[in-house]
C-alpha cells in the first residue's frame, strides 16, 4: 500500500521569454518562502526549429540550472522533469547529480525517461531505436557510481568498460529516481528501479488507468505517484484546477507539478503563488517536512 505524503512541487520559468537567471532564482526562492517541496527543470538540448512542442527552444541546460539553485536556495529540492538519459553519457551524468547533491546538502531529484523527440536523437547521433536499452542501461552505470567504490564492470551498449574505478563524490544519501514516461515498458522500469513514476499533461482518467498498472507491479516502500501538469491560474479556471487536484488524488497522484505559462516574470510568481494557495485549499501539503 502506498503512504506516500500529497505534496507538490513547481516548474521554474528555465524556457521561454520568463526564462533568466534572475527569473529563476526568484522564482526558486520565492518557492522555498511559500514552502513548495521541490523546484523542476525540464532537458531539451535541440528543437526542430517547427516543432509544435515544445513551445520555445530557448531553454537553459537543466544540469546547469540545478546548480545555479542550489547555490541561491538552502532547504527545497531540485528536480528534473525529465532529464532525457540516453541522450547523455551516464559516467558524465551521474558525476554532475551527485555533485550537485553535494554542494546542495542532498537535495537533488532525478526525474528521468527514455525519450520521445527522434530528431533530436537523430541531431546528437544517438540511435533512438536504442532508447529503451540505452535508458536501463545508462541507469544501471548511473547507480553503480553512486553507490560502488571501486566499480567494475562492462556495459556494451555505451561502450563502457570499468576496471577497479573510481568516481567521487557520491551523493549525500540515495538520489530518488523518478521514472517518466506511460508505456508499459517504462512503467515496469518505474517499479523495478524506481522511488516514484512521473508523468505529464494525462487526464485524472488516464492517470487512474496507469496507477492501476504500476499497483499491480511490487514496488519500493512510499512510492511516489507524480503528475506534471501545465495549470496557469492566470488564464485556466481556478475551479477546474481545484476539481482536478481532488480527481487527480483520487487517481491516486500523491505529488504535483504544475508549469505555469507566463511569459514575464512578475506574472510567473503571480501564478506560483495563486497555486501554492490552491494546493493549500485542497489539502495538499506544499512539503513533506
Amino acid at each position: 500500500m502506498n503512504h506516500a505524503p500529497l505534496t507538490a512541487g513547481i516548474h521554474l520559468p528555465q524556457a521561454g521569454p520568463a526564462a533568466s537567471g534572475d527569473s529563476i532564482t526568484e522564482v526558486a526562492q520565492f518557492a522555498e518562502e511559500l514552502g513548495f517541496r521541490d523546484v523542476w527543470v525540464s532537458d531539451h538540448l535541440v528543437i526542430p526549429s517547427k516543432a509544435k512542442y515544445p513551445p520555445s527552444a530557448y531553454v537553459y541546460e537543466p544540469l546547469a540550472v540545478m546548480a545555479w539553485v542550489a547555490a541561491q536556495t538552502e532547504k527545497v529540492g531540485i528536480g528534473t522533469t525529465v532529464l532525457v538519459l540516453p541522450m547523455r553519457n551516464p559516467t558524465v551524468t551521474a558525476k554532475s547529480l551527485a555533485s550537485i547533491d553535494q554542494l546542495s546538502g542532498g537535495r537533488v531529484i532525478l526525474g528521468t525517461a527514455a525519450g520521445w523527440l527522434k530528431a533530436e536523437f537523430d541531431a546528437l547521433g544517438i540511435p533512438f531505436d536504442e532508447r529503451g536499452p540505452r535508458t536501463d542501461e545508462a541507469l544501471e552505470i548511473i547507480q553503480c557510481l553512486w553507490k560502488e567504490d571501486p566499480i567494475s564492470g562492462s556495459f556494451p551498449i555505451h561502450g563502457a568498460e570499468f576496471k577497479e574505478m573510481r568516481a567521487k563524490p557520491q551523493p549525500v544519501t540515495e538520489i530518488p529516481i523518478w521514472i517518466g514516461g506511460h508505456a508499459d515498458v517504462a512503467l515496469r522500469r518505474a517499479a523495478r528501479i524506481g522511488n516514484g513514476w512521473h508523468g505529464a499533461f494525462l487526464s485524472p482518467s488516464e492517470t487512474s488507468k496507469i496507477v492501476k498498472k504500476l499497483q499491480s507491479f511490487k514496488r519500493k516502500d512510499n512510492f511516489v505517484i507524480s503528475m506534471r501538469t501545465n495549470w496557469d491560474p492566470l488564464e485556466d479556471d481556478i475551479n477546474r484546477i481545484l476539481s482536478e487536484i481532488n480527481e487527480y488524488v483520487e487517481a491516486g497522484v500523491t505529488h504535483f507539478v504544475p508549469e505555469p505559462r507566463q511569459k514575464n516574470r512578475t506574472e510567473y510568481i503571480t501564478s506560483v503563488e495563486i497555486l501554492a494557495d490552491l494546493f493549500s485549499q485542497s489539502g495538499i501539503h506544499l512539503s513533506n517536512n
